[in-house]
Parts: C-alpha cells; sequence; structure tokens
C-alpha cells in the first residue's frame, strides 16, 4: 500500500510565505498535498504567498501556473506599468487586471477555503488580516512591496506587502480546526544549487533588472549605486534578511507541524520567467519534507 493511500483526507491549514517570484514555489507544495491526498481547509499568505493562496482557493490555479509557466522574461517586463511616482517603481494595476481577466473574481468570503491575505497599513504600522471583500483588492495589496509597487489604497487605508511585518503568518489559519499546520518558507538558507542560469545566455537577459536599475536612476540625480547594486537589491535583500529574522520569530512561537522551506537564493525577486523549476522545486521539496513527516510523525521543532 503506497504512503498517499496511508494518509487520505488528512485536513493541512497551509502558510504560504513572502519572496517574490520563490512563491511560485507555492504551487509546487500545493500540487504534492493534493496528490497525496492531503485536504487543505484553511489558507494565509503574504505577498506572493497571498496571490498563489487566493488563486488556489478561486479554484483557479492550474490556468495560472500554465500562463505564468510561459511567459518569458520579455512578457514579465510587458505586465508592468512603470511609474516615477506613487510610492513605488510600478503601479500594479495591469498584473491585477491581467489576472482578473486569465482568472476571474471572486469575494473572498465566498470562496470555498478559509483564505486569509496579510498586508500592513503604513499609517497606523500594524498587519491587517484581509478577510472580506474583493479577492484581487487583497492580493494587491499584500503584494506591495515597498518602493517597488505602490501601495494599494482601500477601505480607507495605504497597504504594503505583508511580509514587511509577518512574512510567515501562521495565527490566521488557527481559527481552522485541522489536522496539520504547514508552512511554506521561501526565504530560507542559501544552498549551492540554484534554478538560475547563466543570464548572458539569453537575448533578453537581465532586461528587467536593466529596467528597475534605469527607473531607480531617473530619481536619484546621478547618484551612484553602491557596489554595483541596483538600489532595488539593495532594498530586496535589506528586506530579506529582515523576514528571516521575523520568520524564525514567529515560526518558534507557533510551532508548526512542518516547514517547507525554499533557499532564499533559488532565484531573484523578479525571475517569474522562471517559473517551471521553481514550481518543480517547490514539488521536490515537499516531497521530501512529507516523506520525513509522515514517517516520524509530529516533526518538532521547524529547523
Amino acid at each position: 500500500m503506497t504512503r498517499q493511500r496511508e494518509t487520505p483526507d488528512r485536513t493541512v491549514s497551509l502558510v504560504l510565505g513572502s519572496g517574490g517570484a520563490r512563491g511560485l514555489a507555492h504551487i509546487g507544495v500545493i500540487r504534492e498535498l493534493e496528490a497525496r491526498g492531503y485536504a487543505i481547509r484553511a489558507i494565509a499568505g503574504s505577498s506572493m504567498g497571498a496571490l498563489v493562496g487566493g488563486i488556489h482557493a478561486l479554484g483557479e490555479l492550474q490556468a495560472y501556473a500554465d500562463w505564468v509557466e510561459g511567459l518569458s522574461q520579455a512578457d514579465v517586463f510587458r505586465l508592468l506599468d512603470w511609474s516615477l511616482s506613487g510610492g513605488g517603481m510600478i503601479r500594479g494595476d495591469r498584473l491585477i487586471r491581467k489576472l482578473k481577466d486569465l482568472l476571474g473574481e471572486s469575494d473572498i468570503e465566498d470562496l470555498p477555503i478559509s483564505y486569509t491575505a496579510v498586508a500592513v497599513d503604513i499609517d497606523r504600522g500594524r498587519e491587517v488580516w484581509m478577510t472580506d471583500g474583493s479577492l484581487f483588492d487583497a492580493i494587491r495589496a499584500s503584494i506591495a512591496i515597498p518602493a517597488i509597487f505602490a501601495p494599494h489604497r482601500y477601505r480607507g487605508r495605504t497597504l504594503v506587502d505583508g511580509g514587511l511585518l509577518n512574512p510567515v503568518p501562521v495565527a490566521p489559519t488557527l481559527r481552522t480546526l485541522t489536522d496539520l499546520t504547514i508552512v511554506v518558507d521561501v526565504n530560507g538558507p542559501a544552498s549551492g544549487d540554484s534554478v538560475r542560469e547563466n543570464e548572458d545566455k539569453d537575448d533578453d537577459a537581465g532586461m528587467l533588472r536593466r529596467m528597475l536599475g534605469y527607473v531607480e536612476s531617473l530619481g536619484m540625480n546621478g547618484a551612484q549605486e553602491a557596489e554595483g547594486l541596483a538600489l532595488s537589491e539593495v532594498l530586496m535583500c535589506s528586506l530579506e534578511t529582515m523576514q528571516s529574522a521575523l520568520t524564525r520569530h514567529h515560526l518558534a512561537v507557533f510551532r508548526p507541524d512542518l516547514v517547507v522551506s525554499i533557499p532564499k537564493n533559488t532565484c531573484m525577486f523578479h525571475e517569474f520567467h522562471r517559473a517551471g523549476p521553481v514550481i518543480q522545486l517547490g514539488r521536490d521539496t515537499a516531497h521530501s519534507r512529507l516523506n520525513e513527516l509522515e514517517e516520524h510523525g509530529r516533526s518538532g521543532t521547524p529547523y
């Protein structure tokens, strides 16, 4: 008898962390859970975790995966609406319109899975749990990486990326009684392996990185970049360092049953054209971690 048949319909609260394009690994984790017969009853996510989790709750994850796996770097570039004002280099409206056209829209309270998107109210300095209203308004708020995506004004609040305060939002899932709490952390310790290729081999290599640097330079009055790094890269490295510390704290407090950790050097935050390998990495890592969980029972400490 296979392991899948031994653990049918075990219910899961799934926590999906922030991390830009690395969050595509969440798709692979969800695929592995479903292939083994686990039933996802609750999802909470920050940033890319909110996007993937919300689309899964909507029932359109396969459509989204098919679309994102077909994107080239040039396609990603065309989805971005550049801006020199509004609090971010990218407005984000074009991307959200594309997702609505591709997947449809729903209110969160109508979803078949309990779902929470986490954002941060920058005026009040506290996290916000979005559990009703427009799904894509909640997603748009949660993915608003400071200085990269413009903040999202919603219900009288100015909202930004939930990972700023809570990169792995376990607490919202505690309202739902399930057998297991599983966290997917896509800002895990660096690994010697990476899905990144040599960008110099691609005709459009580094296009988005160069454009980010160009847009930044327009507002820098000729100031030089630090050690050849674009401002966006410095910002993202700083955010990832902060989020790693916050993640360790949250996992120590809530002690989930399983942590699926994706290395932070898997890909850069903007490399959505690497969707296929990142999704597969998520599934392979989940496969290994679930084997350990099923063989040894509750995992204890996540690290």
